[in-house]
This record gives C-alpha cells, sequence and structure tokens, in this order.
C-alpha cells in the first residue's frame, strides 16, 4: 500500500499560521507518512516538528525555502531538502535575511498607515504584529493584525486592500548563491512551483535546464499551482533530465482551500520519491 507526503508546507516561523507540532498533529491525522516544514528563510521550526514527529510516527525532513532571483526573474522559490541545518553559518545568513525582512515590514507598515489614516481607521502598530509573530515579522502577520484591527474583513481581503497595493521590493538571493549554499549544506535543491514562474513551458523548460547545469537537483512536480497536463510535463522532464522529483501543498494554515497533504484536493505525492531524495542527499554528504 502507497503511503503519501508534503514536502512543502509552512509554519508560524515564517507566513504560516500553526506551529510545528499542530502541523504535525494534522499530518499525522491525515495518515501523512513524512512532512517537511519548509519556512521562507527560517530553520527555527525544525528541531520542535522533529520532536513531535518521533511521538507520531510521521518523519519529518529539514527543508528551508529560500526566495531567490534570477537576471530579471524575482520572487523564484527554491526548496533546500536534508539541509544541515544547525550550521552556524546558514544561522548568520538566515538571520540577515529577517533582518532586512523586518525592515522591509516596517517600511509596508507606514505606507498601511497612511492609507488608514486616508479612510479614517486606527493604525496598526509594529509592536502590534510582534505580539502575533514568532520568528520575524511576514505580510501575513500585518495581515493578520488588519483583520484584528477591523480593517479588513479576512486575511485575503487585507492582501488585496492592503499588502498588494502598498508592498515594499524584497531583497532576494541570488539563485546561483542558493544553490552553491544548500549544496554546501549537503543539501539537495528542488525548485518549487515552477508555474510561479511562467506558463510557458518552452521557457522554462530552457530555464530549469540552465539552472541544472549550475546545480538544481529536483522540481517540485505535484503542486497547487500545476494542472494535470502541467504535471505530465514537469514529471517528463524531471525524467528526461535525471532530476528528483517532489511535491507539497504549500498549506500556510489561513487558505479556504488548501490542506496538508492533499492541497486543493487532487494532490498526492508517493512516499518512494522522498527514497530517491534521501539517496542523492546521502550521496552528496559522502562526497563533502
Amino acid at each position: 500500500m502507497e503511503q503519501y507526503i508534503d514536502l512543502h508546507i509552512h509554519s508560524c516561523y515564517s507566513d504560516g499560521v500553526h506551529r510545528p507540532a499542530d502541523l504535525v498533529a494534522m499530518a499525522a491525522g491525515r495518515g501523512m507518512k513524512a512532512i517537511a516544514i519548509a519556512d521562507h528563510d527560517s530553520v527555527e521550526g525544525i528541531d520542535e516538528a522533529v520532536a513531535a514527529g518521533l511521538r507520531s510516527g510521521v518523519e519529518v525532513v529539514p527543508a528551508v525555502e529560500f526566495s531567490v532571483a534570477y537576471k530579471h526573474y524575482r520572487d523564484i522559490h527554491l526548496l533546500g531538502y536534508f539541509i544541515e541545518y544547525k550550521d552556524c553559518e546558514l544561522e548568520r545568513k538566515l538571520a540577515e535575511f529577517r533582518r532586512r525582512r523586518d525592515e522591509r515590514a516596517r517600511a509596508i507598515i507606514d505606507r498601511i498607515n497612511a492609507r488608514l489614516a486616508r479612510e479614517n481607521k486606527s493604525a496598526i502598530t509594529y509592536e502590534d504584529i510582534c505580539c502575533i509573530a514568532r520568528n520575524c515579522i511576514s505580510r501575513l502577520h500585518i495581515a493578520e493584525t488588519l483583520v484584528r484591527n477591523g480593517a479588513a474583513a479576512n486575511v485575503q481581503d487585507a492582501f488585496k486592500m492592503y499588502l498588494i497595493p502598498y508592498d515594499v521590493p524584497k531583497q532576494y538571493f541570488p539563485l546561483e548563491e542558493a544553490l552553491d549554499e544548500i549544496r554546501r549544506l549537503n543539501g539537495v535543491s528542488v525548485l518549487a512551483h515552477p508555474p510561479s514562474i511562467s506558463n510557458d513551458r518552452n521557457l522554462m523548460r530552457s530555464l530549469i535546464l540552465g539552472w541544472k547545469k549550475s546545480g538544481l537537483d529536483g522540481i517540485e512536480v505535484f503542486n497547487n499551482l500545476c494542472f494535470k497536463d502541467d504535471m505530465i510535463f514537469y514529471e517528463s522532464l524531471a525524467r528526461e533530465q535525471g532530476m528528483l522529483m517532489t511535491g507539497g501543498s504549500d498549506f500556510h494554515g489561513f487558505e479556504d482551500d488548501v490542506e496538508i497533504g492533499i492541497g486543493r484536493g487532487g494532490l498526492s505525492v508517493a512516499y518512494h520519491l522522498l527514497h530517491i531524495m534521501k539517496d542523492a542527499a546521502g550521496k552528496k554528504g559522502a562526497v563533502a
């Protein structure tokens, strides 16, 4: 009997709602064999998730998600699995990203408060947001504060009215540097949800082949942004190029239509794919 996994879940240590232990419990309730907490620029929730996984029988894969840039492409998401997440140099780099994220959050808050003032609504404060943000402030935490403040009906409404129009550009990890960092940590690198970059398959094929030469190991074939024919295309490309295949729900906890393990209902990622990833990570560790 095939068992299933979800290798793309976010916790409250980045832009997710739930604690890592609660996410593990949700996964166990769905009968998931393994999950990965892949927070943005943070590994703070991994230890908690691993401990919860040991108690509930859910395997937890150490992971991180970097927001990277390549030429004129921005906000490409790169997943690193089986990384040595307690590495001191990694923590230094992540701390710098969190500092930049914090500066960006303050700038967004200022822009939103100017709009709230024009609407005769109460301002939100950095301190209010810190009360619900654990590791670093994300746009989700600002949205939640706007809902609590009565400025928006829900998180989606907050993004539409305030977070998107008053966004501030963020700084990105150059893609080649991010690939090098994951390799340095003896991890495997995977491109998350490719359609978020472009729906042009010829373009995506060209980009992925180039990134493979730079060290990209795999593709998140099974994800919420792919229709069935997209998944067939990326699966075929991964097999042709001898690249790893992964999948995940990209669950944050505030979506109405996304659930752990099944995404929007049609996601099913087989556990045997994780075995292949482990072999690849093991070989990297042996070489290092």
